[in-house]
């Protein structure tokens, strides 16, 4: 009995004994390693799943807070709709609305691809210009002869493009908005400033009026509700609604032409840096600047960012 103990005993003291322990033992730690990588690895990819899923999300085309809110406060001053769409109490074919300011971005808002118009010829009257709800999302570019408009050195390309199909052309737009950067109250007269009009290459920002239908789906591409019935400004387009370059907005008190030097004025403020501002005194004129379309606070309506004699029409920032 005292031998055979012995005998166990040595077998499971030799050498052998304690390799094959050993192996057991790394056995058991490669399978722990491999549980281990394997829940890293899983963790990886859905780690690298989610930033693609943030990724993708961050580079959607979305507004800016102060866009969206320049776009709510159009509406709310535009009035609540019917079914149609039209403000309540607005007869048909005659909406209210307001120009929307926004701040500038670096992402183009989507389009169709712009033909170059021939040449240009006058737009009809106000009253006689049809506003459809709706029209080919395809637009005709205004066609550019390379002269720039004021003696800034720094020069701001752009370009004016109108939908297809409206009573409105792209050259005598372009004309109008040359008209307002040219004006001596304009943004040129800050002596930094010029802008020439193109109608190919690069640019710094494009003027697009289209239906309100049109108007709806580059908007909305961003996020926006414009609801047939604002402008909107995204990326580099400032996307003027036809209604409202028609028919102005009864909450600007003052000519259809001065309404669309406000909305050029205003957009391309932004566009060369500068933000929000508000009334700087009762009966003072109200910084072109400001968002008019929430009241004048004692102001007088005004489109220009300099008066006649050179001195900005400015009021206090706007944080």
């Amino acid at each position: 009995m005292g031998r055979s103990t012995a005998r166990q005993t040595r077998r499971r003291t030799t050498p052998g004994g304690d390799r094959r322990a050993s192996r057991a033992r790394r056995r058991s730690r490669r399978r722990s390693a491999r549980l281990v990588l394997g829940g890293l690895t899983s963790g990886a990819v859905l780690l690298a799943a989610g930033a693609a899923v943030a990724h993708w999300e961050h580079t959607r085309p979305t507004a800016t807070d102060d866009q969206a809110a320049d776009v709510a406060d159009a509406l709310d001053a535009a009035g609540p709709t019917d079914a149609s769409g039209t403000p309540s109490g607005t007869p048909s074919g005659t909406p209210s609305g307001a120009p929307s300011g926004a701040s500038s971005g670096t992402t183009p808002g989507p389009s169709a691809s712009p033909s170059v118009e021939a040449s240009p010829s006058p737009s009809p009257s106000p009253s006689v210009i049809a506003v459809p709800a709706t029209g080919p999302g395809t637009f005709v570019t205004a066609e550019a002869d390379g002269s720039t408009v004021g003696d800034g050195s720094r020069v701001r390309r752009y370009k004016v493009l109108v939908e297809e199909g409206i009573d409105i052309r792209a050259g005598a737009a372009a004309a109008e908005i040359s008209d307002v950067l040219a004006d001596r109250r304009g943004w040129t007269r800050d002596g930094i400033n010029s802008f020439r009009l193109v109608s190919s290459g690069s640019y710094d920002f494009v003027v697009k009026i289209a239906t309100p239908g049109t108007v709806d789906e580059i908007c909305g591409a961003y996020g926006l509700n414009t609801r047939g019935e604002v402008n909107c400004a995204v990326g580099t387009d400032v996307v003027v609604n036809l209604k409202r370059w028609v028919l102005g907005s009864p909450q600007f008190d003052g000519p259809i032409g001065d309404y669309r030097a406000l909305i050029i004025n205003h957009e391309v403020g932004h566009r060369i840096g500068h933000g929000h501002e508000t009334c700087p005194g009762p009966g003072l004129p109200a910084p072109a600047m400001m968002q008019q379309i929430k009241g004048l606070k004692g102001c007088v309506a005004n489109a220009w960012p300099y008066d006649r004699d050179g001195d900005y029409l400015g009021g206090p920032s706007v944080a």
